[in-house]
């Protein structure tokens, strides 16, 4: 009975930040701009840990904030001017992990700090963290299930990022940025690459079950949880992405042999 009142705020928020990140990978994977999410995690981080190194830890949050939505809007100015948009993503992922390195090696808890914004632990979420992270992930699901389908061209594009660059703020304080990049990438990955249930149904119940047993198994071996979330979510899309397409090209080769 302890352990659930201990830890059910960690499960809850888990199953929270595969819905909304499912959300965004699953037009991401389709948009081919795998780097995003990554990249603006790591220019929020940036702010981060500036607020950290230079603040005392003051302002976190809108230190995140700011530098989520500069990379967004940055990002969405460049989807419409720059060619090859997927290298310059990427070159925006290293500006920023570099950034975070330089920034934190001013600080003699460092190489901790920058492990915790890579992969926190949300293994003893707090329920007021909980309801903040709940309240600010409604928000964004009701902008981009009920608003972002009614708008279009560069407004579409505006809003998208913005919900990113806010998503990203609160995940990347929670979780780390791998964790929100593993999240983000891997039960949309598993979820587009079968086709007898829908993408995102597939991809939320795929990274609910992979996400609860990563905590499980935290907890009981005592692990680090995020890399834990990351290790078990990467390794079951990858394997379900391979099986899956093995079983696809054996039943083309079947039907041509019918044929």
């Amino acid at each position: 009975m302890q352990i659930i009142e201990l830890l059910w705020p960690a499960f809850v928020l888990a199953i929270a930040l595969v819905f909304i990140h499912t959300i965004f990978g699953i037009e991401i994977i389709k948009r081919g701009v795998i780097f995003t999410d990554l990249a603006i995690g790591q220019i929020a981080a940036s702010g981060m840990a500036i607020s950290i190194a230079f603040m005392g830890g003051s302002y976190q949050s809108a230190m995140t904030l700011l530098f989520a939505v500069l990379g967004a809007l940055l990002i969405t100015w460049a989807t419409k001017k720059i060619e090859k948009i997927e290298a310059f993503i990427g070159l925006l992922y290293a500006l920023g992990i570099s950034s975070i390195m330089l920034i934190l090696a001013q600080s003699a808890e460092g190489t901790e700090l920058f492990s915790k914004l890579s992969a926190a632990d949300i293994l003893f979420t707090s329920s007021e963290d909980l309801f903040k992270d709940l309240a600010i992930y409604s928000f964004v699901a009701f902008v981009m299930l009920v608003m972002y389908p009614r708008v279009q061209g560069l407004k579409k594009e505006l809003l998208f990022f913005l919900m990113l660059a806010i998503t990203v703020t609160s995940s990347v304080q929670a979780a780390g940025v791998l964790v929100v990049f593993s999240l983000l990438i891997a039960p949309s990955y598993a979820g587009i690459s079968q086709q007898r249930v829908k993408p995102f149904l597939f991809a939320f119940s795929f990274g609910s079950i992979f996400i609860a047993l990563a905590l499980y198994t935290s907890y009981n071996l005592d692990l680090p949880t995020g890399y834990t979330i990351i290790f078990t979510n990467v390794l079951a899309s990858l394997i379900f992405v391979v099986f899956t397409s093995l079983k696809r090209v054996n039943a083309n080769e079947k039907s041509l042999r019918d044929t």
